[in-house]
């Protein structure tokens, strides 16, 4: 009888085989299935007829495909009806065999599960190089014979396979608040600096873990040896994780060596031709840029900046600057024993490159840091820039100088250094310092989003500390403030009880909370050491400081690397959670400006302060141009009028008149030739240049200062009266003019010969003209003198002084005197002033001698300009006589020639100015116009002095803000890219 039970079981047993059999899928066919399963009748396949002899078989308990405990089963023998039981022996040597097969294909299988964990294990241990992909050429990845970057970091890992065991696949965040943490802080970004901090928080694990075991056993006495045992062993174990720290760290090291050198020799064969692509402006230098643009606007809208970066302060010698450096990774600031050398805000931007180097904001120069001479030009240029932002009568500057440092390595972030906190005003400084660095310090700290870097030092008494009650102010819970303990190594050698610097580093000494506890060795206080020889000191230092032996400091608290990392991450988280927020705001600020535009401005473009310079520069240069376009009857009419004006004077007082009085002709000629070669020699030609130079400037002022009708603007009337002051203080005559001048001049005058009846007309004309405005002059001043006549006194009611009435008198003497003798000479003589005088006193009016001559001087100028214009009318007739040289004549014409040739002087000097003006001196002048407006295009300040109004302002904000927005943009773009 068949036992169709027994023969279901067995059908079970070979499925579950089956079913658990790890790279097998799906139903297999029976002629596969084992031996004894085929042996049985199976009910699905109604096809097998053949009854085959009964195996008694067993299955092992434990199987190597799923490592999964097997329930034991066994097999009711089964008998067949047609055929005896015998032994065949090559049949059970085939069941032994497919029996064998099951064994080591379950070995396989197991054996290739295990190793395919194994390799992912090592894949996700393998540093992520993404983070730099992007300073690497995309033909690197292709080019297999020049890098293989893999190979040599599977050797790395492999060689550290002994902290394999230390590293998970989740942990927490480096730092934490000390009040609470966030969900958000329990995930490590992926990557090479990743893994070290993971590591370090599996140190801390395993530290807290030995602390637990040692708890256990202080409370009984009797196990106080195997208390001490357990200790030794904690001891042991913290003494290896931070050895295997260490080893970890020179791998990362040496990592990075490698990948600096990799990176310049992909720039170094960039530069051969091999592959030339353009390399991105990386992600800091973005932000940085905004941070720039930022800093230099003046918003009419009260927005404020809230964008993040580091705010480093601290105390005064606490080792702000020594922090920065070792993060920067190079001795860039000036240093100073005790004294403020942080006179001005400096902000740094930290960016990845292939050289380490550092360059200004406003300069292209680059500093190369591994130099020590360019580290010495650095430092001297940052001093020249912080005394150059001091006013006069302060100390220190809010103005910010902006640096940016580039090099492999260096964790990306912004940091602002502030002048360090004062408690006390030392002599030299100005009485308010201290609250100018307080004020200034605030400023930056009442951003909610900075990052506030407290730098405290370590050597010094707690309690000296100012910085910490103004950081615990301005963020009061220490959800953006990560506290510094420098000088570590000083305070473990000077403090009494260790467990003080303990307390300071979990947060309990201060009321200051801040998001993580650091503590730092910034060298032995030595200016000449470098950054590679701090670094060591530090790292031996806390390798054999009792402080991280006896667990009161943290592995991840210690040495600047890890607080570089936890600033730069951050710094970054607090970057992506603020940054739309200010886009935002930029926004609305945008749209309010402008509407204010439109509003006020409709029919205007919006053009800022450089557009309206650049504006008002070619409508100066136009006008500089319409100089050359003057006709030259014009410039030689003006110049012409003008000199006569500026040496009429001299003529008649100086030439004229002394040469009239002489009694004949020759004597006349004589005296005008002498004085006009004096004249010649001494004054006229600088006097012309004078005079050529100043209409110059009247006809540049006039064009300069002309409306332009609807197209005049006049928010450029101070510019162009700025560029006309100083291009004329520029502009210097040619120094050859005045000697070509005196030649022409004395050629001019020495012509006594009148051609034609036309120019002799010409000269009377110019005669009588230059004769009555005198007489008109001398009318005038005799008025002045004695007052006014009757008629005046009669119509306008005024009346004369006494002085006036003393004046009067001495003057109708004096006439009573010419009249009696009509050629009387230009002087009295003495005894005509005595007489003046008596006939005065005898009417009861007393006169000064000198009071006579200074009337006489006008009465006598009058009469003589009277008699003169008389004989100016006369020799209208007289060119007929002078063609004959006077003789037998009693018409002598002398005067008339002399003004001629005055008048032929003044029209050839007019006409040489003209084209010194017109070949020369109009170039001249635009040249310098051109240098001047070159200047003020350089200078920021100037072109806000000269170019104002609301209007200005308004169209330069709304530049601003549009500049801010853009960057913003891109930099958000960029930032969602990288995620």
């Amino acid at each position: 009888m068949w036992r169709l039970p027994r023969a279901a079981v067995a059908c079970e047993v070979c499925q579950s085989l089956v079913k658990h059999s790890s790279g097998i899928k799906g139903r297999l066919p029976l002629q596969k299935v084992h031996l004894v399963s085929r042996s049985i009748y199976h009910s699905r396949h109604p096809t097998l007829k053949l009854q085959r002899p009964h195996f008694r078989t067993s299955f092992q308990q434990f199987s190597s495909l799923t490592n999964l405990p097997l329930r034991k089963l066994k097999l009711s023998p089964v008998k067949y009806g047609y055929q005896p039981r015998r032994n065949f022996l090559p049949a059970r040597l085939a069941a032994r065999l497919l029996k064998l097969r099951y064994l080591i294909l379950g070995s396989a299988v197991g054996g290739g599960y295990t190793a395919k964990k194994t390799f992912d294990q090592w894949k996700d241990m393998i540093p992520d190089l993404s983070d730099y992909k992007w300073i690497v050429p995309d033909i690197v990845w292709e080019i297999d014979e020049y890098i293989d970057l893999g190979h040599k970091l599977v050797s790395e890992v492999i060689g550290a396979s002994d902290l394999l065991l230390l590293l998970g696949s989740s942990g927490e965040t480096t730092f934490r608040a000390t009040d609470h943490g966030s969900e958000s802080d329990k995930h490590y970004r992926k990557g090479l600096l990743g893994e070290l901090i993971l590591l370090q928080q599996q140190i801390q694990e395993h530290e807290e873990e030995a602390r637990r075991a040692a708890g256990q056993y202080s409370t009984s006495y009797a196990q106080q040896k195997r208390k001490v045992s357990d200790k030794e062993k904690i001891d042991q174990l913290q003494e290896e994780l931070l050895h295997t720290q260490l080893k970890y760290q020179r791998i990362l090291e040496r990592l990075e060596k490698e990948n600096k050198e990799l990176r310049k020799l992909v720039l170094q064969k960039d530069d051969k031709g091999i592959h030339h692509r353009k390399l991105k402006k990386s992600l800091i230098d973005m932000y940085s840029e905004v941070l720039d643009v930022l800093s230099d606007y003046d918003a009419s809208y009260n927005t404020q900046d809230h964008l993040p970066r580091v705010v480093v302060v601290g105390d005064q010698s606490a080792g702000k600057t020594s922090v920065l450096e070792m993060i920067a990774q190079a001795r860039i600031f000036p240093r100073g024993s005790g004294e403020m050398m942080t006179r001005s805000p400096v902000k740094v931007t930290l960016s990845e490159g292939p050289h380490h180097v550092a360059l200004f904001k406003d300069s292209s120069r680059e500093f190369d840091l591994t130099k020590e001479e360019d580290l010495a030009a650095l430092r001297h240029e940052i001093e020249l820039r912080m005394r150059k932002n001091v006013k006069e009568g302060c100390t220190v500057s809010p103005e910010t100088i902006s640096l940016n440092v580039k090099g492999p390595g260096l964790q990306r972030m912004v940091l602002v250094d502030l002048p360090g906190v004062i408690n006390t005003v030392t002599a030299g400084m100005a009485p308010d310092t201290k609250e100018t660095i307080f004020s200034m310090s605030k400023a930056y700290m009442q951003n909610p989003n900075a990052i506030i870097l407290c730098i405290q030092d370590g050597s010094v008494d707690a309690e000296r500390s100012i910085v910490t009650d103004l950081v615990s102010q301005m963020d009061p819970h220490g959800r953006r403030t990560i506290f510094v303990l420098t000088k570590v190594d000083l305070a473990e050698k000077n403090v009494a009880s260790p467990s003080r610097i303990q307390q300071i580093i979990e947060g309990k000494l201060f009321p200051m909370k801040a998001l993580g506890y650091f503590a730092v060795v910034t060298g032995k206080g030595n200016s000449s050491e470098s950054i590679e020889a701090i670094r060591e000191y530090e790292e031996e230092f806390f390798q054999n400081s009792k402080l991280l032996k006896a667990s009161m400091l943290k592995a991840h608290q210690v040495t600047t690397r890890n607080l570089s990392l936890a600033v730069s991450d951050c710094f970054w988280k607090m970057v992506r959670e603020s940054v739309e927020q200010q886009a935002d705001s930029f926004k609305a600020t945008r749209f309010n400006l402008e509407t204010e535009w439109k509003n006020n401005y409709p029919r205007l473009r919006e053009l800022d302060r450089n557009e309206l310079f650049e504006k008002a520069k070619n409508e100066i240069l136009d006008e500089v141009i319409s100089l050359s376009q003057v006709t030259p009857k014009h410039w030689e009419e003006i110049l012409q009028q003008s000199l006569w004006e500026r040496v009429s004077t001299h003529v008649i007082e100086n030439i004229y008149l002394p040469a009239a009085q002489t009694m004949n002709s020759g004597t006349f000629n004589t005296t005008v030739d002498i004085k006009l070669k004096q004249w010649t020699d001494k004054q006229l030609p600088n006097k012309a240049v004078e005079v050529a130079w100043e209409t110059l400037q009247e006809e540049f002022s006039r064009f300069m200062t002309e409306p332009k009708g609807k197209e005049h603007d006049d928010i450029f009337d101070k510019l162009k009266e700025a560029v006309k002051e100083e291009s004329i203080k520029r502009h210097k005559w040619n120094d050859f003019a005045e000697d070509s001048l005196r030649v022409i001049q004395h050629n001019a005058l020495e012509d006594r010969s009148i051609s034609d009846k036309q120019q002799w007309d010409a000269a009377i004309y110019f005669m009588e003209e230059a004769l009555q405005a005198r007489l008109k002059d001398t009318e005038t001043a005799i008025e002045n003198m004695v007052g006014p006549d009757w008629k005046k006194r009669w119509l306008y009611w005024k009346n004369r002084t006494q002085e006036q009435c003393v004046h009067n008198e001495t003057k109708n003497e004096l006439e009573k005197m010419l009249k009696c003798n009509e050629e009387h000479p230009a002087y009295l003589a003495s005894d005509e002033i005595t007489t003046v005088r008596k006939n005065l006193e005898s009417r009861g009016v007393e006169v000064d001698p000198s009071l006579i001559k200074d009337t006489w001087h006008q009465v006598y100028r009058r009469h003589f300009l009277k008699t003169a214009l008389n004989h100016c009318n006369l020799c209208r007739r007289g060119f007929y006589y002078y063609q004959r040289h006077f003789v037998d004549s009693e018409l002598e014409c002398n005067d008339v020639v002399l003004f001629w040739r005055i008048q032929r002087m003044l029209a050839i000097t007019a006409n040489t100015l003209r084209q010194q003006l017109t070949n020369t001196e109009v170039r001249r002048l635009e040249k310098n116009v051109k240098e001047v407006l070159e200047d003020f295009a350089e200078d920021g300040e100037k072109k806000v002095k000269l170019l104002t109004g609301k209007r200005v302002q308004l169209a330069e904000d709304l530049k601003k803000v549009r500049e801010i927005q853009e960057k913003l943009d891109a930099f958000i773009e960029a930032l969602h890219q990288e995620k």
